[in-house]
């Protein structure tokens, strides 16, 4: 079967591979104090501009989210997100279960408008019983979002700007950050997003690591004794050095962004040949997601022979499906698809 189900669906990436097997028999400090964790720190700081950075190494998306909302929020406060937000549909719960409410908001083709925001936070606070609801406590933002589009760096500064009038941080969740960031005609470089959030996290699991992401505090922002919440949540990996290393990889000879940049050149592909085809888009995703609408007995026939995600589906008799690239996508495997298609 040929898959398109996702980006993470093969282990990492060939460079990083090598590094791991080059490394695997040196003995290294453990909990992240290692030279290879100290290097990929000092190498995001520098990509992102900010030498005052705080970064910390995590495992998983989930978790990262899960711990830094847990962390940035009172007990008494909730985080805004969009419905088709991560953190509300496909996180299993995970910020509800440290006592913190999603409070979800419409989207407009995945993303958060300020506009919107602002009409939520200011009847929030018009309410005369605000103080018995739960109150909103951060925003969160996805780049790319659920359905691979990308914001403007104007709609950034727009969210922040509601952000500082409400005195609340922007939090911006990279799990594909990378793709992007490798897309061509975007104006949102990795130096703008630290400069406009108060947290983000890159992502590495989808783009090409074994596994691992690396949480940025642009301002060294962090909340106290971050470190220490992160071993509380269980989040801390006892062999650091293992996610230093990989992130070192990525941020050597700009591999983090190329590897994008190739998932969204198959992705390009594969659009112009659905076009030429005459499929219906679901929605106009730039980068290495593709969203398309289907009859349902056509996607029967199509899912004999590829793995796709379905997605959600807008009638009875249609169903919209995604179709990914990554960092593993040869061009054998787009010329299959297209066949098939």
């Amino acid at each position: 079967m040929l898959s398109f189900e996702c980006d993470y669906a093969e282990g990492a990436h060939e460079k990083i591979m090598q590094r791991l097997i080059e490394t695997n028999r040196e003995q290294k400090p453990g909990y992240g104090v290692d030279g290879y964790c100290d290097r990929a720190k000092n190498k995001i700081r520098a990509a992102c501009g900010c030498p005052e950075a705080e970064v910390h190494f995590l495992v998983g998306g989930t978790q990262t989210n899960q711990i830094v909302i847990d962390s940035m929020l009172q007990s008494y406060e909730g985080v805004v997100a969009v419905r088709t937000g991560h953190v509300n549909g496909h996180e299993a719960g995970a910020i509800e279960y440290t006592g913190h409410k999603v409070l979800a908001l419409p989207h407009k083709e995945g993303k958060l408008e300020a506009a919107l925001l602002r009409t939520y936070l200011k009847g929030f606070y018009e309410d005369s019983s605000y103080d018995h609801m739960v109150f909103p406590g951060m925003v969160y933002i996805t780049h790319p979002t659920e359905y691979g589009t990308l914001y403007t760096k104007r709609e950034l500064l727009e969210i922040k700007a509601v952000c500082t009038e409400y005195q609340i941080p922007l939090y911006l969740d990279g799990a594909r950050l990378g793709y992007g960031l490798g897309t061509d005609g975007t104006d949102v470089t990795l130096k703008d997003i630290a400069d406009i959030c108060d947290a983000f996290y890159i992502g590495g699991t989808k783009l090409g690591a074994l596994f691992g992401e690396a949480v940025v505090f642009p301002k060294g922002n962090a909340p106290k004794h971050f470190f220490t919440r992160i071993k509380q949540h269980g989040g801390l990996l006892a062999k650091g050095w293992l996610l230093g290393l990989q992130f070192d990889t990525f941020f050597t000879d700009d591999l983090y962004v190329e590897i994008g940049r190739h998932a969204v050149r198959m992705a390009d592909r594969i659009r112009a040949a659905l076009r030429g085809k005459g499929y219906t888009f679901y929605m106009d995703s730039p980068t290495n997601q593709i969203f398309i609408v289907l009859p349902n007995d056509g996607l029967e026939q199509l899912q004999h022979k590829v793995v796709l995600s379905v997605w959600e589906k807008p009638d009875e008799d249609h169903t919209v499906v995604r179709i990914t690239t990554s960092w593993a996508t040869t061009e054998e495997m787009v010329r299959e698809l297209t066949d098939i298609l």
